[in-house]
């Protein structure tokens, strides 16, 4: 008999069963969390590259469910094979976590370690995703129904739990913590493969409470096996042997009748999944295309609180433990009272057309993110700014070109880059001041961009050509640089960032700092001219130039923005947060409510495959449009809502045609078919021993 939780009918097992779902959700959905902002900026892989990748774990991750379901069924039990891929499972997040420590080997050990890291994980949390739900539902007797529904309920929450815990906390250990002179991504890493160990240490201390089955055998691979023999004894006999009414009938010499119907209606309904891949192909962009929109937006929310990118996907969480009691205890029963008949494809459908609005929504503020970004030059052309230094209006002009006609004033922040030509040979442009003119000469690359320094001295104007980068910092933070006018070179410190400026004019590299307001930036310089800089706001996505000159005795800084900011703010994402969680839960938890109830229970497992397959699928759509398409990412996000429409129509075409089976007829008509099989079996032989004599007598073989 097993423990009993405080004199209820719960057993003790169940609670090491939903502490170890939990830690293990925390440690995957924490771990993806910052996923691609890694691949971003430790990799430093591209955008479309980081999104490939990101989708290609995903979709191993739910090919990996399958082989977890075959080994627990067919060899070691739901109990062994949780225990020995859930040591796969950390051994991936520890490597993982090597391979994110700046000063283990190079980039190539770095990306190896990942992938080896990915690979172990995909196949640790794949494979003991089918087994741990079900072995929990194990430790329940039959007669304690209720209590297994309320248990697994619990068991959901606290997956939803796990995933917003670890989607809020594993951003923040990424960028607030600072290791090895950067992002801690060894950190945000590490404290997830921590959580997974927990797990299996909780999981492996509750072994002698559990309820054990030995492996029954597993039936997705009886179903596979019984289709296979379907079509192949079919290839072969169809050209001489009667036509059957089904092509599954074709097994019934190998198969029983029983199998035959209760696969013949699970295909019914698989027939039903093949349009659904898409809805998954939008719904797990969160991760990686929305992530990345983030990094392009204001991330403040007042003075003092800021957001990660990567957090935002929490919303998805937060929002579905929110709106699924909304619609089960409020929207679907109002609905019911306005005698509105909603069926559950007809859920599933309205849910694939609220994604696409998401992702209609998400184009719209594509659209605006846009706007503050720098475009790269195109080919043979180059981008050029203009820093004027001079106490006076600049004249420049550039042989063949109708740029800067009017004068440059002294310390203009220039209002965007100008394009030239760029052949890769010497250009000459003339610059006048106070009537003297002065030429300069310099190379400009194509698909480069440069800021001319312009600034005087006793000859005239003197020019610098200092090379800009224009990209906006993968992980959303501004960009800093100094441009020192002064003779004595000078230190100052930006946060945790020194730099040290050499004199005459030098350009510092871009840095990367927090976004704040720095009022008093320290510096230092021989003079003693340099003690304090106000720099202001450094906001999110801006890239800076200041130029550190000396006035009333003091040197200050004059700001140039060369990148602007992010103008959009993050909260004008959560409208496609809210339509997308609206639309999962009209088509995810309807979709597997609808499945199990229009197949035999002992098929409910073939159907938890092929739902599982759909999303694996889905996330090969992601991996092949982000690779393949090239397409700007507002036009990327449009394609994906009007495939999905698209794919809704079709969907919602084949759903008319579809026959509702009533669940509770199921079990009743599987008895039926039995016994029929019964009497046929009998029927048959009769029939067979009948032809048998006859066939001996005539001399012929009893067999074909």
């Amino acid at each position: 008999m097993a423990k009993k939780l405080c004199g209820t009918k719960y057993p003790v097992s169940i609670c090491f069963i939903v502490v170890n779902e939990f830690c293990e959700r925390f440690s995957y959905y924490g771990m993806k969390a910052v996923l691609t902002l890694y691949f971003l900026t430790y990799l430093h892989w591209d955008k479309d590259l980081s999104t490939a990748v990101y989708h290609a774990f995903s979709s191993l991750c739910y090919f990996t469910p399958i082989l977890g379901a075959l080994i627990a069924d067919s060899w070691l039990g739901k109990y062994k094979t949780i225990i020995y891929l859930s040591i796969v499972y950390v051994i991936g997040h520890v490597v993982k976590s090597v391979g994110a420590i700046p000063t283990v080997g190079s980039s190539d050990v770095h990306i190896a370690l990942s992938m080896v890291g990915l690979i172990l994980i995909a196949f640790g949390t794949g494979g003991i995703k089918p087994c741990v739900a079900a072995f929990g539902g194990d430790q329940f007797d039959e007669e304690h129904g209720s209590e297994r529904q309320k248990f697994f309920s619990i068991f959901y929450m606290s997956i939803n739990a796990g995933s917003l815990l670890s989607t809020v906390i594993t951003p923040i250990l990424r960028s607030d913590v600072q290791c090895f002179g950067g992002d801690c991504y060894a950190l945000a890493f590490g404290v997830p493969a921590a959580l997974m160990i927990v797990a299996l240490v909780v999981f492996t201390v509750g072994s002698g409470m559990y309820k054990m089955s030995p492996p029954q055998g597993n039936i997705l691979l009886e179903v596979c096996n019984c289709i296979g023999f379907a079509i192949k004894n079919r290839w072969k006999r169809s050209k001489y042997d009667s036509q059957k009414k089904h092509w599954l009938d074709w097994a019934e010499e190998k198969y029983s009748k029983r199998l035959i119907q209760e696969i013949k209606m699970v295909l019914r309904v698989l027939v039903l999944y093949i349009p659904l891949p898409m809805f998954w192909a939008l719904f797990d962009q969160q991760g990686s295309r929305w992530t990345l929109q983030s990094t392009r937006m204001n991330m403040a929310f007042g003075h003092y609180f800021t957001i990660e990118p990567d957090q935002m996907q929490m919303l998805n969480a937060l929002l579905i433990l929110l709106f699924v009691p909304i619609f089960d205890f409020i929207i679907y029963p109002l609905i019911g009272l306005c005698k509105i008949k909603v069926t559950p494809l007809r859920k599933m459908a309205i849910g694939m057309i609220f994604a696409a609005l998401a992702f209609g929504a998400a184009t719209l503020v594509e659209i605006d993110v846009v706007k503050s970004v720098v475009d790269p030059a195109p080919a043979g052309k180059c981008l050029l700014q203009v820093f004027n230094l001079a106490e006076g209006d600049v004249s420049l002009m550039i042989p063949g070109s109708h740029l800067f006609k009017e004068p440059i004033p002294n310390l203009q922040d220039p209002a965007q880059y100008e394009t030239l030509p760029a052949s890769g040979e010497d250009l000459q442009f003339q610059v006048t001041f106070n009537g003297k003119t002065s030429e300069c000469n310099h190379t400009f690359l194509q698909r480069e961009a440069y800021s001319l320094i312009l600034y005087p001295d006793a000859a005239g104007i003197q020019c610098n050509v200092v090379s800009d980068y224009i990209k906006k910092n993968d992980n959303g933070k501004p960009l800093l640089r100094f441009l020192n006018t002064q003779p004595e070179a000078i230190n100052t410190t930006v946060g945790e960032v020194s730099f040290h400026l050499p004199s005459d004019y030098s350009v510092s590299p871009n840095e990367t700092v927090n976004r704040g307001e720095y009022p008093a930036v320290s510096c230092s310089s021989t003079s003693g001219k340099c003690s304090e800089l106000n720099l202001g706001l450094l906001d999110f996505g801006a890239s800076y130039t200041f130029i550190l000159m000396e006035a009333s005795g003091q040197i200050v800084a004059h700001r140039m923005e060369d990148v602007k900011a992010n103008s959009v703010h993050i909260a004008w994402q959560i409208p496609q947060y809210v339509l997308l969680t609206i639309g999962e839960v009209m088509f995810s938890i309807t979709g597997l409510e609808f499945s199990y109830s229009q197949a035999p229970a002992n098929m409910k497992s073939v159907l938890q495959a092929g739902w599982l397959l759909t999303v694996a699928f889905g996330n090969v759509i992601v991996l092949i449009v982000a690779e393949g398409a090239g397409l700007e990412q507002w036009k990327e996000f449009l394609l994906f809502a009007g495939l999905l429409l698209g794919v809704c129509i079709i969907f919602s075409v084949m759903a008319n045609f579809y026959t509702y089976v009533n669940p509770d007829q199921l079990d009743k008509t599987r008895m039926e078919d039995s016994g029929r099989e019964e009497d046929d079996d009998d029927e048959d032989h009769v029939k067979n021993k009948f032809n048998d004599v006859k066939l001996n007598k005539r001399g012929k073989s009893t067999r074909l």
